[in-house]
C-alpha cells in the first residue's frame, strides 16, 4: 500500500513538473502542405551545411559522460560512419565511458584536450544530443569555443537546450523538441520558434525537434558533404522515403488526457520489467538504439545489453557495453531482417499490443514521431 501511495504522489509531481515545463504554450494550428516548400527548405540547410574546408571533415558528436540520450548519441554517429564521408568522433569531458539514457553504455570517447591537439582549428560540425544535464560548464565552454572558430553546430531534439547554455541560441530561429519551445523562448532573448520543420538552420546553428529528426537531419548532413545520391542510397537503407524538413507540429503537445494517462503510468512504474536485448559484433546501432529507446520510454520496462562474451563492437566501430545475459530476463523483440526506421514501426505496433493505444501515443509524443499508426492494424 505505502509503495503505491508513494507511487502516486511520485507520479503527481512528475505530471506537474510536466505541465509546467511546457511553460503554458498553447498547441499549434496543423500545418499546411508544401512539398515545393519543404524541398526548398532542404536545399537551403543543405546548402548552409556545405563544407568550408578543404578534405575530410570531422564530426564530432558531443557527449557528457553521466547521461546522453541515446538516439541522439548512436544515431547521428552511426549514420555518419556508415556513410563514410567525414571523420566521426565522440568528444567529451572525460575519455572513455559514456552512460546513455534511457539505456545502455558505450566506451571510446575522446576528451576535449585531446581532439583539441588533434584539431587545432576546430572540428567541422559538432552535433549535440541531449544530456541529463544541460548546463555543465565544460561542455557549455568547448561548444562556445568551436563556434567561435567557425564550427557548424546542430543541436538534435533537447541539445538545444545545451545549445543554448552555451550562448548560441539568441537572437536565432530554433526548432527543438516541443517539450522545450516554452523553457528556449524563456530563456533566450530574440529567440524564434520555429514551428512544422524538423530542423532549422541559423547562421552557423542549426536544431531539430525530437529524437527521431535526427535521421533526416543526418541525412542532409550526408547530402550537404557526399552529395545526393549517396544520401538517398543511405535513405534506402534506412528505410526512409524522404529527409525533408516537413513536419506537423500540432500533434505534440500536453492536453488533459495524456497527462491523465502520464499520471496511471507512473503509478505503476513500481511493476517495471527487467529486459534484455542481446547484442553481437556488427549489431546495427541505429536500429538497436530506436527500439531500445521506445520500448524503455513505455514507463514499463528498462533495458540491459547482453553478451556471453561481454563488451562488443557495433557496426559503427563503437563499443557497447554489454554482460552476460540474466536468467530468467525477457528479452527485447528485434528483428534482424528490419530496416531501422521500420524497426521502430513495428516496435511501436508492439507497444500498443502490450500497453495499450494510450502508451504508445505517449511514446510518439516523447519521441515526437508521428508514425504510420495504420501500419499495425496488419
Amino acid at each position: 500500500m505505502w509503495r503505491s501511495a508513494g507511487a502516486l504522489i511520485g507520479a503527481s509531481i512528475a505530471a506537474f513538473v510536466l505541465a509546467a515545463c511546457t511553460g503554458g504554450v498553447p498547441p499549434l494550428p496543423p500545418a499546411q502542405a508544401d512539398a515545393a516548400r519543404s524541398e526548398r527548405e532542404k536545399q537551403a540547410f543543405v546548402g548552409a551545411l556545405k563544407p568550408h574546408r578543404a578534405g575530410r571533415p570531422v564530426v564530432a558528436v558531443l557527449a557528457l559522460n553521466e547521461g546522453t540520450e541515446m538516439t541522439d548519441l548512436l544515431l547521428p554517429h552511426a549514420v555518419l560512419e556508415r556513410a563514410d564521408v567525414a571523420e566521426v568522433r565522440i568528444v567529451a569531458p572525460r575519455s572513455g565511458r559514456v552512460s546513455l539514457y534511457p539505456a545502455l553504455e558505450v566506451d571510446g570517447a575522446q576528451d576535449f584536450a585531446s581532439f583539441d591537439r588533434s584539431n587545432p582549428s576546430g572540428a567541422d560540425y559538432v552535433i549535440v544530443p541531449a544530456m541529463i544535464a544541460d548546463d555543465n560548464p565544460a561542455v557549455a565552454a568547448w561548444l562556445k569555443q568551436q563556434a567561435a572558430r567557425g564550427t557548424r553546430v546542430i543541436g538534435v531534439c533537447s541539445g538545444a537546450r545545451v545549445v543554448g547554455r552555451a550562448g548560441l541560441l539568441d537572437g536565432r530561429r530554433f526548432a527543438g523538441h516541443w517539450y522545450d519551445r516554452g523553457t528556449l523562448l524563456k530563456r533566450h532573448a530574440g529567440a524564434t520558434y520555429v514551428p512544422h520543420q524538423r530542423y532549422v538552420m541559423d547562421r552557423g546553428v542549426a536544431t531539430t525537434t525530437g529524437i527521431t529528426a535526427s535521421v533526416p537531419a543526418m541525412l542532409a548532413l550526408v547530402e550537404a558533404i557526399g552529395g545526393q545520391e549517396k544520401a538517398k542510397a543511405l535513405a534506402a537503407e534506412l528505410g526512409v522515403a524522404s529527409w525533408t524538413p516537413a513536419h506537423d507540429s500540432s500533434p505534440f503537445h500536453l492536453d488533459t488526457g495524456r497527462r491523465v494517462d502520464f499520471l496511471l503510468n507512473k503509478a505503476a512504474l513500481w511493476r517495471g520489467e527487467r529486459w534484455r536485448v542481446d547484442v553481437q559484433d556488427g549489431a546495427d546501432d541505429i536500429a538497436l538504439a530506436l527500439a531500445v529507446d521506445a520500448w524503455t520510454r513505455t514507463g514499463h520496462v528498462s533495458v540491459d545489453a547482453a553478451s556471453a562474451s561481454g563488451p562488443v563492437r557495433l557496426r559503427s566501430g563503437l563499443v557497447l557495453l554489454a554482460h552476460p545475459p540474466r536468467e530468467g530476463a525477457s528479452r527485447l523483440p528485434l528483428s534482424s531482417s528490419l530496416r531501422p526506421v521500420p524497426q521502430l514501426d513495428r516496435t511501436l505496433c508492439e507497444i500498443g499490443e502490450r500497453y495499450g493505444a494510450s502508451r504508445r501515443d505517449w511514446v510518439m509524443q516523447e519521441m515526437e514521431y508521428p508514425g504510420p499508426v495504420a501500419a499495425c492494424t496488419g
